[in-house]
């Protein structure tokens, strides 16, 4: 479906991105990886994706918290494959705290990894995509775009940005063929969330799989993780013609967290 399509799919050496990656190769579009990881990890993954699909793959490991390499990232790989036609902002970092003593720092590095790349990554692309009239860009939020937790103030803040900015991408592009949406996960079983399952386990001296158990029954009635693959499997429709009127939603994915 996506064959001689280019996607770059930020944050995607692992978790949620991966299982992006991976489902739009599989559509038989060509990839550009993003993040941080052991080089030889990072190859392995490439390769593989490359040979599994046959499609062309490369990787950069630009720093999502420095918009120059954003921009030059996304250069490299139109000059490298011929255009940037899905762009899936995924880069997302954690930190929690009360709002009295977050860290400054992690609060701006939150803000500038979780929206601010979305922002940069997405000027980036929309002249190519203007000019072929036709363009994807996902963005991947959270539940937490929708609602908020507890001492979770720059994830939430920044994830309601990334809803803002796809609504506001979406009209901006209305009238073209470039379409902007978010999917919003609940609790994906990622590294990320992981961390947040040994934290809590050692917080409260309880085994791995209880913290697990009682992470999903404070939030997800489904009592079960989303899966990158699923997350994928909704980018890659967000790809297709059927999604082209499908302009400036947010998608959740989230075992019935929202409808509660």
């Amino acid at each position: 479906m996506l064959r001689g399509k280019t996607a770059v799919v930020t944050g995607s050496t692992s978790g949620i991105g991966l299982g992006i990656a991976r489902a739009l190769g599989g559509a038989g579009a060509n990839v550009v990886f993003n993040g941080f990881g052991d080089p030889a990890e990072i190859e392995a993954l490439r390769a593989g994706v490359a040979k599994d699909f046959g499609v062309k793959v490369s990787y950069s490991a630009a720093d999502m918290s420095k918009p120059d390499q954003i921009h030059q990232m996304l250069k490299a790989a139109e000059e490298e494959l011929g255009a940037v036609d899905i762009l899936v902002n995924n880069a997302g970092i954690q930190h929690t705290a009360p709002v009295e003593s977050f860290p400054r720092d992690r609060w701006d590095a939150v803000i500038a990894i979780n929206l601010s790349s979305a922002f940069h990554a997405t000027q980036a692309v929309l002249p190519g995509m203007r000019r072929r009239n036709w363009g994807r860009i996902v963005n991947i939020a959270s539940t937490h775009g929708l609602i908020a937790s507890v001492e979770k103030s720059a994830y939430v803040a920044a994830k309601h940005g990334v809803l803002g900015l796809t609504k506001t991408v979406a009209l901006e592009t209305a009238r073209t063929g470039i379409t902007c949406n978010a999917i919003c996960p609940g609790w994906v079983l990622t590294p990320l969330v992981q961390k947040q399952i040994d934290a809590r386990a050692a917080r409260e001296a309880i085994p791995l799989e209880q913290a697990k158990r009682d992470l999903l029954a404070e939030k997800q009635p489904s009592g079960e993780f989303a899966t990158p693959e699923q997350i994928g499997a909704l980018c890659v429709f967000l790809c297709s013609e059927s999604a082209a009127q499908i302009r400036g939603a947010a998608l959740p994915v989230d075992g019935g967290w929202l409808a509660q």
